[in-house]
C-alpha cells in the first residue's frame, strides 16, 4: 500500500523554519508500506526557510509578514492530490496544525499560538479527491484500523 506522508514527518527539512519533524512512530507504523513524500508548501513554490503562515477565517493563507500566500498553498495542494492519484495513495498522514496539512485543528490566523477547529487546504483537497487523511496524532492512535480500511477500500495490502 502506498501512503502519502508529509515529508517533514519522515525527516526532510522542509518546514517553514527549514527543520523536520521526524516521527519515528509514524515511520514504524508504516513499515511495509511505500511512503510517498509530499511538502505542499515547497511543491507550491514557497522557499525554505520561509515566513510562518496561518489560515484566516476567510480561507486566505497569510504570512506573518502580511503577504497573501494562498495561491502557493492551493498550487501545492493540487500537486499533492495529483501525486496521491498518480501513486494510488488511498491514505495520507499529514503534519498536524499546518495551514496546508493540518487535519482537525489549525492555527487561528492570529499568530498567537491558538488552535481552532479546521482543516488545511491540502487536507480539504485530498478528502475531496477521496483520499482518507489523518494527522500524525490521529494516525498513531488508529493506525491499524486506518491501514486496514484503506487496504480494503483499494484492494491492496501492505507487503
Amino acid at each position: 500500500m502506498k501512503v502519502l506522508v508529509s515529508a517533514c514527518l519522515v525527516g526532510r527539512c522542509c518546514r517553514y523554519d527549514a527543520t523536520a519533524r521526524y516521527n519515528d512512530a509514524v515511520v514504524e507504523a508504516l513499515a511495509g508500506c511505500e511512503i510517498v513524500q509530499t511538502c505542499p508548501e515547497v511543491e507550491g513554490g514557497l522557499p525554505c526557510p520561509r515566513a510562518a503562515s496561518e489560515m484566516h477565517r476567510d480561507g486566505r493563507v497569510m504570512s506573518v509578514e502580511g503577504y497573501d500566500v494562498t495561491e502557493a498553498y492551493l498550487h501545492g495542494a493540487a500537486c499533492a492530490v495529483e501525486k496521491a492519484k498518480r501513486n494510488g495513495c488511498s491514505l495520507a498522514v499529514l503534519k498536524a496544525k499546518s495551514p496546508s496539512c493540518g487535519a482537525g485543528r489549525i492555527y487561528d490566523g492570529t499568530f498567537s499560538g491558538r488552535l481552532v477547529k479546521g482543516d488545511g487546504i491540502t487536507v480539504r483537497m485530498l478528502r475531496d479527491a477521496g483520499v482518507a487523511v489523518a494527522n500524525e496524532e490521529e494516525f498513531l492512535s488508529t493506525a491499524a484500523s486506518l491501514l486496514a480500511e484503506c487496504s480494503t477500500n483499494c484492494n491492496v495490502a501492505c507487503s
